[in-house]
C-alpha cells in the first residue's frame, strides 16, 4: 500500500513530517530514499518535531547515526546517514536493535539494507522538482506492516 504526498515547501514537508512523527510509537523504521538535496533530512528535522524532540537535528553524514532523546522521557530518534554503509550487516554493526523499542529509527540512504530491521514502519521515497526555483516536493509513502498499512489505507484522519 502506497500514498504519494506533495510538499510544496521545505516547511510543508516538516509539516508532513511531523504528522507521520506524531503517529509512532516506537519500534518503526523509517527507510528515505531520493537524490541528494531532495529534503531527507528537512523530512527527518520534521519528524522529529512530531515526536517531540526539541534537540537540534542535523545529517549524520560524518557520523553515521545520531541519537536524539526526548526530553521527558518518551520516543527518542535514531537518524542514521547510510549513503557509506555497503550492506545490512554493516548496518548491523552499528547495533541499532538495541535502541529500537523505545525509538523510531530514520535511515537515509536506507533502500535495500534497513528495511529488514523492523516490520513495522515506512519507506519514503523523496523527490524533488526539476526546477531549481520549485521548491516542491513529491513523496511516495509505502507502509510496511498492519499498522502503518491501515493508516496509509484511510489518511484522512492524519493527512490534510
Amino acid at each position: 500500500m502506497s500514498l504519494l504526498l506533495t510538499a510544496e515547501t521545505p516547511e510543508d514537508l516538516r509539516l508532513i513530517a511531523a504528522r507521520i512523527g506524531s503517529l509512532c510509537g516506537g519500534g518503526e523504521v523509517v527507510v528515505l530514499s531520493g537524490d541528494l538535496g531532495a529534503g531527507k533530512t528537512t523530512f527527518t528535522q520534521g519528524l522529529a518535531l512530531g515526536l517531540g524532540i526539541t534537540e537540534r537535528v542535523t545529517s549524520p553524514t560524518f557520523v553515521i547515526s545520531r541519537l536524539h532523546t526526548h526530553p521527558s522521557g518518551g520516543v527518542s530518534l535514531v537518524h542514521v546517514d547510510a549513503y557509506r554503509v555497503g550492506s545490512a550487516a554493516e548496518l548491523d554493526d552499528l547495533d541499532l536493535g538495541a535502541d529500537l523499542s523505545a525509538s523510531v529509527v530514520v535511515v537515509e540512504w536506507g533502500r535495500g539494507i534497513a528495511e529488514d530491521l523492523s516490520p513495522e514502519g515506512l519507506d519514503i521515497v523523496i523527490t524533488r522538482s526539476d526546477s531549481s526555483e520549485d521548491e516542491r516536493r513529491t513523496l511516495m509513502v509505502s507502509a510496511r506492516g498492519r499498522r502503518w498499512t491501515e493508516l496509509i489505507s484511510d489518511p484522512s484522519g492524519w493527512v490534510s
